[in-house]
């Protein structure tokens, strides 16, 4: 049928532990990028590329860094946002020192002050887990946050206390700023957002990643069999921490333009945690699928009436939004914990034994 691994020899242990193990994933992913680099740019508007596109991208990379700490290193994080945060200032400020650099190598670097910041919130990971981890990680929100309004330096003393974004070209195309159009700053955040998915797969693959898994499943069997439960801490927080930064970075300097401190509050740190719980701890793909749905749903909200014929105020979205996602999570945490990913999972598995029983 059309999805079977039936025939596929594997002759090699790399091509055993492929990302893609089957030729119909291959294919499938294939397409998706084709879609997402060639028809997207064709086909959709301005408005979309900045209203749809761009923000699902940025949310998902964020979902990605933290279930990279929740997911797969089982560390609670409610800082995110914070997080986010520090790498936007981190760049803005980067920018500042260095005007000539590269714009995208700028934004990288941002999530190592990040990863560094993070890196310094996740000591009390070291002798706390649970619920205690959770609170002081809102601690460093609520840190974090005062510093992004309380300290001008960061902002480089505007009145305004906003970071402005300035225009930065990259092969005579300008990348930020008001100049910069939406086809660019799209295609610039996919290929980002494409890059670090790479890294993170084969990363969770490797020995960083079992590693995590150890840890998050017995920390005590773990450090048992020799795993060291402080470096593998402290190292799950510096690439969340790193991946967060950058797309706080992505989001000021090739979504919104401009942000405030008020950009970075707890709400962000939720929503975020939000998508990967809808999505599905553990998952890469659940954390596209949580940002899509998450971010997805009052655009679904605001149409769906339209398409009747009807009206629907926006305070009225925003409350069912509020209502729907409150149900789901209950939801997901009964039913399915493991969210959107897991249901992809079973459907992609019945699809393999069909039409026999599953």
């Amino acid at each position: 049928m059309l999805y079977r691994e039936a025939g596929q020899f594997k002759t090699t242990y790399g091509a055993d532990q492929s990302v893609f193990p089957i030729r119909q994933d291959r294919i499938g992913i294939a397409i998706i990028l084709l879609v997402a680099f060639v028809l997207v740019p064709l086909l959709a508007s301005s408005f979309v590329l900045s209203a749809v596109f761009i923000p699902v991208l940025v949310f998902s990379l964020a979902a990605i860094g933290l279930n990279l700490l929740t997911g797969y290193a089982g560390q609670v994080s409610l800082g995110t946002g914070a997080f986010m945060g520090v790498g936007a200032y981190t760049c803005y400020k980067l920018t500042t020192y260095l005007p000539q650099a590269n714009i995208i190598v700028l934004i990288l670097a941002s999530g190592l002050g990040s990863a560094a910041i993070g890196t310094v919130f996740g000591l009390p990971s070291l002798r706390i887990k649970g619920f205690y981890l959770a609170v002081a990680t809102l601690a460093a929100q609520f840190f974090l946050s005062w510093s992004f309004v309380r300290i001008p330096w960061l902002y480089n003393y505007n009145v305004s206390g906003a970071i402005e974004v300035p225009t930065r070209t990259m092969l005579g195309v300008a990348v930020t700023g008001p100049n910069a159009t939406p086809l660019t700053r799209y295609l610039v955040v996919l290929s980002i957002v494409t890059l670090m998915t790479w890294v993170a797969s084969n990363l969770l693959r490797g020995r960083i990643g079992r590693t995590w898994m150890a840890v998050r499943d017995m920390d005590i069997a773990a450090e048992l069999i020799g795993i060291r439960l402080y470096s593998a801490k402290l190292l799950a927080f510096a690439v969340s921490s790193f991946y967060c930064g950058v797309a706080g970075a992505i989001m000021v300097f090739l979504w919104f333009g401009a942000a405030e401190a008020d950009s970075f509050n707890i709400d962000q740190s939720f929503l975020i945690l939000f998508m990967v719980i809808v999505g599905g701890l553990g998952s890469l793909i659940g954390s596209f699928f949580g940002a899509i749905f998450i971010w997805g749903l009052p655009i679904v909200l605001r149409a769906a009436p339209e398409f009747f014929g009807l009206t629907i105020r926006a305070a009225t979205v925003e409350h069912l939004q509020f209502m729907i996602v409150g149900a789901l999570i209950i939801f997901f945490l009964i039913a399915e914990p493991a969210g959107l990913a897991r249901l992809w999972q079973i459907g992609k598995q019945k699809l393999r034994v069909w039409p026999f029983p599953y």
